[in-house]
C-alpha cells in the first residue's frame, strides 16, 4: 500500500467547527509571525517558507488564502511558480527558487514550487530522467542547506480523489468566473492519474526528512483542509522556534494556542519523528 492509500479521504469538519480552529489557529500564527519577524521583540527569528503541492484543483487556492488571510500582508509573501522561462531553463532547475526564499525575519508561501522537476517534468518529459532521477538527491540537499541556516521549512501534499476532481473540473468549467482556471491539458492530465501517482510516492519517499517532512492533508473536503493547513503551519513554526530557542510567544496573546491533534495524522517516512517531537 503507498503512501497516499493511506489517506483518510473521509475526514470532515462542520461549518461551525471549522470556523473555530480557523480562528484559533489564526491567531495563533499571527502571535508566532509577529514574534519572527521581530514585531513582538527585538531580534528576527528563522526564515519560514511553506511550500504547498498537490493535485490540480485540491484546494491550494483557498487553503493559501486561509493561511495568510490572518497576517499583515507586509509580513508574507505569496509565490506563484508557473513553468520556466528560457531564461530560467539556462541554469540549473533550483536557481530561480533562490531569490523568492525568505530572509531572517520573514516568511514566504510557494504555490507549487521545485517539485515540478519530480511531478509534471517528470511524467510529461520536461525533463530527461537523468535529470529528474538525480533532483531528489539535489532538492533534499538544497532544503536541508537551508534548515541548516535556521529555516523553517513546512511542506504540504494536498490529496483527493480522482472522483472529486473531476467534480471540480466540471464546476469550474460551468461557473464564468473560474472557468479560466482549467484548460486543455488539465483534462489531459486525467488521463495520466497512474504515471502522476507514482511520481507522487516516489517524491514523498525520497524527499522526506527529519528537517522538513511531508506532511499529506486530506483534502477531498476543503474545509479540513483549510484547518489542517492552519494547525500544521503553526504546529511546525512553534517547532521550529524552539530548535533555534526562540521564546515562544505566551497563549493568552490570542484566545488560545492551537491543541495537538488526536486523531493519528502521520507524517510521512522519517518525519514522524521528527513530528512526534513537535511541541504542542
Amino acid at each position: 500500500m503507498g503512501i497516499l492509500d493511506q489517506v483518510d479521504l473521509t475526514e470532515q469538519v462542520s461549518a461551525k467547527e471549522e470556523v473555530a480552529r480557523l480562528t484559533r489557529a489564526g491567531e495563533r500564527l499571527l502571535a508566532l509571525r509577529l514574534t519572527l519577524g521581530g514585531q513582538l521583540g527585538h531580534e528576527l527569528g528563522p526564515p519560514v517558507c511553506v511550500v504547498f503541492e498537490g493535485w490540480d484543483a485540491a484546494g491550494k487556492g483557498g487553503a493559501i488564502k486561509r493561511l495568510v488571510g490572518p497576517l499583515d500582508p507586509r509580513h508574507v509573501r505569496v509565490t506563484q511558480v508557473a513553468a520556466p522561462t528560457y531564461d530560467e531553463k539556462r541554469h540549473h532547475f533550483l536557481w530561480r527558487f533562490w531569490p523568492q526564499l525568505p530572509g531572517w525575519g520573514g516568511m514566504t508561501v510557494f504555490d507549487r514550487s521545485w517539485y515540478g522537476r519530480v511531478l509534471v517534468e517528470r511524467v510529461e518529459g520536461f525533463a530527461t530522467d537523468e535529470q529528474w532521477g538525480r533532483a531528489y538527491e539535489e532538492i533534499v540537499d538544497f532544503e536541508r542547506t537551508l534548515c541548516a541556516e535556521g529555516m523553517v521549512l513546512v511542506k504540504l501534499w494536498l490529496q483527493i480523489s480522482h472522483g472529486e476532481q473531476e467534480r471540480r473540473f466540471k464546476r469550474r468549467a460551468a461557473d464564468p468566473l473560474k472557468s479560466w482556471k482549467l484548460n486543455d491539458e488539465d483534462w489531459r492530465n486525467r488521463a495520466k492519474r497512474a504515471e502522476y501517482e507514482q511520481a507522487i510516492e516516489d517524491m514523498l519517499e525520497r524527499t522526506d526528512h527529519a528537517d522538513a517532512p511531508w506532511v499529506v492533508v486530506s483534502a477531498e473536503q476543503k474545509r479540513n483542509a483549510r484547518v489542517r493547513v492552519l494547525e500544521e503551519t503553526v504546529r511546525h513554526l512553534e517547532r521550529g522556534m524552539a530548535r533555534w530557542d526562540v521564546p515562544l510567544p505566551p497563549p493568552d496573546l490570542a484566545r488560545g494556542s492551537v491543541a495537538a491533534p488526536d486523531d493519528g495524522h502521520p507524517y510521512v517516512g522519517s518525519g514522524r519523528d521528527a513530528a512526534a517531537e513537535a511541541p504542542d
